[in-house]
């Protein structure tokens, strides 16, 4: 696509049909323009199209918001729980007035199907990972999500968290969350940004932290393509250790019959990481360690 003004124009018409959608409209403007750019490159012949002829009534620029809104909520919003969401701003509100109460805890976990399973073990899950890496003074999650609003059963001091998704909204509830837990709690610190989690060098200009959490994205970053994308990034981020994690069940809600993922357990012994598996109800995680 060229970068003259009226594709430039185009383009960004484009980006604010994409975000019609109600799930996709924490995404910011830069990172839809840039995911469809790419989209363009890869599908050169409705690059064309558009860029002769953009009519929203024709089936190609149809067919590029269909595309680029299922790869969006592929990538994006995988494990969120639509119902809860007019919930969530609310609930929010009153866990930073109440920062010790654990039912408005739970509650805003409750909002991601993922942490809403994780309620049922994460003090259990913590304490093994952290037996493991032994307690991290630093901690960055990536595609965070409201994974951070776990911290509580982290029972650590000393913290400096970093915390990165693409969701604008759920970065400003993090900071807020995270500013909240600061004042009660005068050893944390904690910060929340937009981040491309695909983006390989920004990753390596992130500050050198104790544990890396990936939860449940290494299937963002392939695509469906092979691992080398999970290789890259897990070689990328500047951690001692990370946690990376997946589902052991379906999405019909089905046990896998092989939840464990061999092709990373291989990876590991090819890079000469060492790792440990630790296996929970609904979840795997590879608590892999890279040294310093």
């Amino acid at each position: 696509m060229k970068n003259s003004l009226l594709d430039l124009v185009k383009a960004n018409l484009l980006v604010k049909a994409i975000k019609q959608k109600k799930e996709l409209q924490s995404l910011t403007d830069d990172y839809v323009r840039e995911q469809l750019l790419i989209y363009l490159k890869q599908h050169p012949l409705v690059a064309d199209s558009l860029r002769l002829r953009f009519n929203p009534k024709s089936a190609l620029y149809k067919q590029a918001l269909k595309e680029m809104r299922t790869q969006l909520r592929r990538i994006y919003g995988l494990f969120r729980t639509e119902e809860k969401m007019k919930e969530k701003p609310e609930t929010i509100a009153l866990l930073l007035k109440n920062i010790n109460n654990q039912t408005l805890l739970e509650r805003v976990l409750s909002f991601h199907s993922s942490t809403k399973e994780r309620l049922l073990y994460y003090p259990e899950l913590y304490q093994r990972i952290f037996k493991i890496t032994g307690k991290p003074q630093s901690i960055l999650d990536l595609g965070c999500g409201i994974n951070p609003f776990s911290i509580p059963f982290m029972t650590l001091r000393n913290l400096h968290y970093s915390a990165y998704d693409l969701s604008e909204e759920e970065i400003a509830l993090l900071n807020s969350f995270f500013e909240r837990w600061a004042q009660k709690n005068s050893s944390f610190l904690g910060k929340a940004a937009i981040l491309d989690i695909l983006n390989l060098h920004q990753l390596t200009l992130l500050a050198k932290t104790d544990v890396a959490f990936l939860f449940k994205i290494t299937d963002v970053l392939d695509k469906g393509k092979g691992h080398a994308m999970t290789e890259e990034v897990i070689k990328a981020v500047p951690a001692n250790f990370l946690i990376i994690s997946f589902a052991t069940r379906t999405i019909s809600g089905k046990k896998m019959t092989a939840p464990r993922r061999r092709w990373m357990e291989w990876l590991c012994t090819r890079l000469n990481y060492k790792y440990n598996i630790l296996e929970f109800e609904n979840e795997i995680f590879y608590v892999i360690e890279k040294g310093q």
